[in-house]
């Protein structure tokens, strides 16, 4: 069959047949018969996929493809093997979307009760915290939740009352240090507040508060985050020039020590002090800052005034 070069150039576009039959005034019919011709596929599955911006919901998951629209390819084999699973066990007879939310809402209360907060209970089961809270109170006026779905039950009721599981803060200055070094390093408060998916607030706390104790979870999933990112450069993830120069700008005002004036073995000690020369201590390091504008360390400060002294006392004693 011979097709028209306009008509095969609007469809290669990627137009609908009717949109193609409008513009060229050829019937649906004979486009759509063009279209077999050319062995296009259908329009709709010419037109590229949404991909969903990145949040709090990973790619490759069902709840990415539903509530984000995401058709990238993970977001729809994950959405097809749920698919597949509800339309295998609904011709089991098996399909049980919920199971009955009552106990699994009195062993939450029975966690609380142990002093388990319930979004504590939600991180340690990995299941949002919004599923607990509607579990608890409910939402927007409505009673609380009567079901639930049968894996964030079994999650809730693997939540043991036990002291290993109790939200007892740790000694949280590796933390800051940490936080602050990247910020040195030109990445903004937001991009690493969102990869550790913390509220603004409470991710300002963690940053500036010295006596602020944090979660062992938190400083672990810190210290996760700075050795993935100490050695990155921010504007080869994403990161625009601006803020990145604001985030130094911001660290510089501040006085934060960068991740190489941090050993591994000392960042995590509130005794340790930060190494901004490779010399500090010493009046060596001294003249460093003075020669490179680098904001002076009490270590340096220290043993150039020891130096003095001993000078004055050696002229006293000439």
């Amino acid at each position: 069959m011979r097709v028209r070069a306009d008509v095969a150039e609007l469809l290669r576009e990627g137009l609908s047949n009717a949109e193609v039959s409008r513009r060229t005034g050829v019937h649906p019919v004979k486009v759509g018969d063009a279209r077999r011709a050319l062995r296009l596929p259908d329009y709709r599955a010419m037109k590229p996929a949404y991909v969903a911006p990145p949040s709090h919901r990973d790619h490759g998951t069902r709840a990415k493809y539903v509530v984000e629209k995401c058709r990238c390819p993970k977001c729809k084999r994950a959405n097809r093997r749920q698919e597949n699973v509800r339309t295998r066990l609904q011709a089991y007879g098996r399909w049980q979307p919920y199971v009955d939310a009552e106990p699994v809402r009195q062993h939450v209360r029975a966690l609380e009760a142990y002093g388990i907060g319930w979004k504590r209970v939600a991180q340690l089961a990995g299941v949002p915290a919004g599923v607990v809270g509607k579990l608890l109170y409910g939402a927007r006026g409505k009673a609380p939740t009567k079901g639930l779905r049968p894996d964030n039950a079994a999650k809730l009721l693997a939540v043991q009352a036990v002291p290993e599981n109790l939200a007892t803060p740790v000694d949280g200055t590796g933390t800051r240090r940490r936080l602050q070094a990247l910020i040195a390093g030109g990445w903004p408060q937001s991009q690493l507040a969102r990869r550790l998916r913390m509220l603004p607030g409470n991710f300002g706390v963690l940053l500036f508060r010295n006596d602020a104790g944090v979660l062992p979870g938190t400083a672990r999933a810190v210290a996760a985050l700075y050795d993935e990112l100490w050695r990155a450069d921010p504007l080869e993830h994403g990161v625009h020039a601006q803020a990145a120069s604001r985030a130094r700008n911001q660290a510089r005002a501040h006085r934060w020590p960068p991740v190489g004036a941090w050993d591994d073995d000392t960042i995590d000690d509130p005794a340790a002090s930060p190494d901004w020369t490779g010399k500090c201590g010493t009046p060596e390091g001294y003249s460093a800052h003075n020669r490179h504008g680098i904001p002076m360390c009490e270590p340096c400060r220290g043993a150039a005034a020891e130096q003095r002294r001993e000078k004055r006392a050696g002229e006293a004693a000439a």
